[in-house]
């Protein structure tokens, strides 16, 4: 069974999709019901993956390969390493709390709400295990249609426009993405004779500086928009804002994260002359920098509650784009950290906004006060996920936040001057939030007679809430598994650099 356990991980969801197919449509409990059992299933199936991982190896662990379409050069061939197993772990379990706190919010066209949602799953692990570039490709495209239709059919009143916005933006990265693939898979027939999408074998190529800034840039695009890095972001905020709870969770926790992992897999890797071209490291290092501050005084002037939190990813994300582009370990390691932590504490503050939302219906910041009184035990909910967010030490976001900023300092101390920054405004725009909604006097009418947290909700906070904990107070697991990965990516690109050096 171990030898086919990512493919078991990788189509328990879609075997999910089947059955629920054949459910009554009016039998809405068990609609509910089945979907919550796929996905609790989809993350009990991934945790042998975590258990019998071996930190100490190198290269790629739990391999599949199969021919697929051999006259093409595509195969159905997966694997992960330290950073893609900790992409899947996140993937499963963020996926099964989203759907499980979907169960009173969603009233209409259930069984197709959680199709979409089961879909989305197998496209994201299909993103974090595929050794194969078109396999790759597949998967990254199919996520854009559940994610679609998730905002289009059961979003807010602007979900047209938001759905549309953000399929055209990231079909568009996709596209440009592919001329990025193609480039490769033909440049290696040139220098070899066989057509292949076999990631392994396109790193061996030998190509031109000049070449590899062109496909550089073909995939940046491709991964810029999907992180979102400044300033293609824009679809962003009007996704979150439009998107029903859940969607927004997925969309923070997982979607996201394909930009940053595409970054790590493929960007520096396979172009590591571009990857370490001082030009190219500038502009990124610049555009993360932009970002992180843009999103923070963004963040300050909002009023509208999940906006703000939306506009707070496109902070964090610069973190995480920041540390990647330090080009050393401490940066590296710490933006994929990072990730699991935005992942966490993004998700947790999307929850947040879904349970008061969901009492309210509304968002508008100045709606609320005081609510600590009415719901204390939201509102001490709420201060861990804003506190795990702003990077307070001993919770998760000091972890990534700190490393990171260690990385970039010994990069570049300007980059790190401008980042901290970045922190300080993110603590004071999720303070001021907290202020405003959770502390002083219930001046609202409405708001006096709501209901605090019931078990359901609290059963969807706590593991992320023990998650943010334990990663706060004990990171090492999470430094040892990614030690050996992250240490070949520097050694990769360090050694392109250095002999590109000695060569001129």
């Amino acid at each position: 069974m171990q030898e086919h356990l990512l493919s078991i991980i990788l189509f328990t969801p879609l075997v999910g999709v089947l059955v629920l197919m054949f459910l009554p449509r009016s039998q809405k409990t068990l609609v509910r019901l089945w979907a919550n059992i796929s996905a609790a299933a989809g993350l009990l199936v991934s945790i042998p993956l975590i258990v019998n991982f071996n930190r100490n190896a190198d290269g790629m662990q739990f391999v599949e390969r199969m021919e697929w379409i051999p006259s093409l050069g595509v195969q159905y061939l997966i694997g992960v390493d330290g950073i893609s197993v900790l992409m899947v772990m996140l993937t499963t379990i963020m996926g099964f709390l989203a759907i499980f706190s979907s169960w009173d919010a969603v009233k209409d066209r259930e069984k197709e709400y959680y199709a979409m949602f089961l879909i989305q799953q197998t496209g994201m692990i299909g993103v974090f295990i595929s050794m194969d570039f078109l396999l790759f490709y597949v998967f990254w495209e199919m996520v854009l249609v559940p994610m679609y239709f998730i905002i289009g059919v059961w979003g807010g009143p602007r979900k047209l426009y938001a759905a549309i916005k953000f399929f055209l933006y990231t079909l568009a990265g996709g596209v440009m993405m592919l001329l990025g693939i193609l480039t490769l898979y033909f440049v290696h027939f040139g220098q070899t004779g066989r057509y292949t999408f076999e990631i392994a074998e396109l790193m061996k190529l030998n190509m031109p500086l000049g070449l590899q800034q062109w496909v550089f840039w073909a995939f940046f695009l491709g991964f810029a928009v999907k992180v979102p890095m400044f300033p293609f972001h824009t679809w962003l905020p009007d996704a979150h804002t439009e998107a029903p709870t859940a969607g927004s969770v997925i969309l923070a926790a997982v979607l996201l994260k394909m930009g940053t992992y595409g970054f790590l897999r493929f960007s520096l890797p396979l172009l590591p002359k571009a990857s370490s071209d001082h030009t190219i490291v500038t502009v990124l290092a610049t555009l993360s920098i932009i970002g992180i501050l843009y999103g923070a005084f963004v963040s300050l002037m909002q009023k509208d509650w999940k906006k703000l939190v939306a506009y707070s990813s496109v902070s964090h994300l610069g973190f995480c784009t920041l540390g990647i582009f330090a080009l050393n370990q401490a940066g590296i390691a710490g933006s994929v950290i990072q990730q699991i932590n935005h992942g966490i504490s993004t998700g947790m503050l999307f929850l947040v906004v879904g349970v008061i939302y969901e009492r309210r219906h509304t968002r508008e910041i100045s709606e609320y006060g005081g609510l600590a009184h009415v719901m204390p035990n939201y509102a001490i909910v709420f201060a861990i996920a804003m506190l795990s967010s702003a990077g307070l030490p001993l919770l998760n976001g000091f972890v990534g936040e700190f490393t990171i900023l260690q990385g970039a300092f010994d990069a570049n101390k300007t980059w790190a001057a401008f980042a901290v920054l970045g922190v300080i405004f993110g603590a004071a725009y999720l303070l001021w939030l907290y202020q405003r909604t959770m502390l002083g006097e219930v001046t609202n009418e409405k708001n006096k007679g709501l209901p605090d947290l019931n078990w359901r909700e609290w059963a969807v906070f706590l593991p992320l809430i023990i998650w943010a904990i334990s990663i706060g107070v004990y990171p090492k697991p999470y430094f040892d598994i990614l030690e050996k990965p992250v240490a070949q990516i520097v050694h990769r690109v360090h050694q392109t650099a250095n002999t590109e050096a000695a060569i001129r």
